[in-house]
């Protein structure tokens, strides 16, 4: 193949990633979950995953820059070792707010209240429809914002609802609810409440924040298929383990956890729950594993795309296994140099929109 048809397949192989990253992004729109009543910090595992997964292929922003491909580990004909994350024993923080993704009220008490009061007077429920709602105190001792907790006095409240998440963006009818809960929080308080946006100002930039997330939204995801016998969950674990895969939270789900303790995996392995629930598991039969990382979720500098290249390889030699993309179709690890650099484009972007990918701010926007 001339280097002309090459870059040309290269060229029409991301076209179609974005078409599909841009139809997934609108599929998990229009798959929103129910409202929870709190929102609390991020699980060891993310609770975004996709009911589609995309097919490892980026959609590069066309302003940004092109970079050098991304460095791949060299694989020989042994099960190489992976790229791991160590844990380093730092808890992963709840969600903060950020004027970034938020429109934010500031409350003025007339006096100085206990955290046991504030927790008393909260609104029943922590989402103005499908957005997250938080609201944090400044703590009298310390000067700084928190969650409200017995024991402190805080002296000002700063409420905010995230304007845009993978459910879509902020629309009038829950900016409305967000007003109704600031005032009535602040009423409880005897506090003076300061929006800092109004309706329109609000929504318009929810909608923007959306627009760019659903063009920097994406997820990579290989499919590895029996060559011949089936394996069992047993099978698949031990081999997983070996590069430090453990299991998730979910059945038929193992992850490579990440260097902060809570904060979402690098990389997850799943396969049929069905399987990994039956009476007996050394009977199940497994035929099929998707491995997959979410790029937004994951700081760049815990190396996930190498360590998901790596991976694919690794776990298809080991198990003899064939590698499909999520459309079905055979995948060579060849690919893998085009969509490192079309990865290290949507990283760049995400960087100067200030959601550098993994960021506290990052991970809530997709969520």
């Amino acid at each position: 193949m001339s280097s002309l048809q090459l870059w040309l397949a290269v060229l029409g192989g991301l076209t179609l990633a974005g078409v599909v990253a841009h139809g997934a992004w609108q599929s998990r729109r229009s798959e929103v979950k129910r409202a929870q009543d709190e929102v609390m910090p991020p699980p060891v595992e993310p609770n975004t995953e996709p009911t589609e997964r995309l097919e490892p292929s980026l959609l590069a922003d066309d302003d940004t820059a092109e970079t050098a491909p991304a460095a791949l580990m060299t694989l020989s004909d042994e099960e190489p070792a992976l790229p791991r994350a160590t844990l380093a024993g730092r808890r992963h923080a709840g969600p903060r707010l950020d004027a970034l993704i938020d429109v934010i009220a500031l409350l003025h008490p007339e006096s100085p209240a206990s955290g046991e009061q504030v927790i008393a007077h909260l609104p029943a429920t922590r989402r103005a429809g499908t957005k997250p709602l938080l609201i944090e105190g400044r703590n009298s001792a310390s000067g700084d914002w928190e969650a409200p907790r017995p024991g402190a006095v805080y002296r000002e409240f700063q409420a905010g609802l995230q304007l845009a998440n993978r459910g879509g963006a902020m629309n009038e009818i829950e900016y409305s609810e967000f007003v109704q809960k600031v005032e009535a929080f602040a009423e409880s308080l005897q506090a003076r409440s300061e929006i800092g946006e109004d309706m329109l100002q609000a929504v318009a930039r929810a909608r923007e924040l959306d627009a760019f997330a659903g063009q920097h939204d994406a997820q990579l995801a290989l499919r590895l298929v029996s060559r011949g016998a089936a394996w069992s969950p047993g099978y698949v674990q031990q081999h997983a383990a070996r590069h430090g895969f453990v299991p998730g939270a979910l059945p038929g789900r193992l992850v490579l956890p990440g260097s902060e303790e809570g904060a979402p995996p690098v990389l997850t392995l799943s396969f049929d729950a069905q399987a990994a629930l039956a009476e007996d598991p050394s009977r199940s039969a497994v035929r099929e594993l998707t491995l997959a990382f979410d790029v937004p979720q994951t700081p760049a500098e815990q190396n996930p795309f190498a360590a998901w290249c790596a991976a694919g390889e690794a776990l298809a030699l080991a198990l003899d296994a064939a590698l499909f993309d999520d459309q079905g179709q055979p995948f060579s690890p060849q690919a893998f140099p085009a969509v490192g650099q079309a990865l290290e484009q949507l990283y760049a972007a995400l960087a100067a929109r200030e959601l550098a990918a993994g960021s506290a701010a990052a991970r809530r926007l997709f969520s």
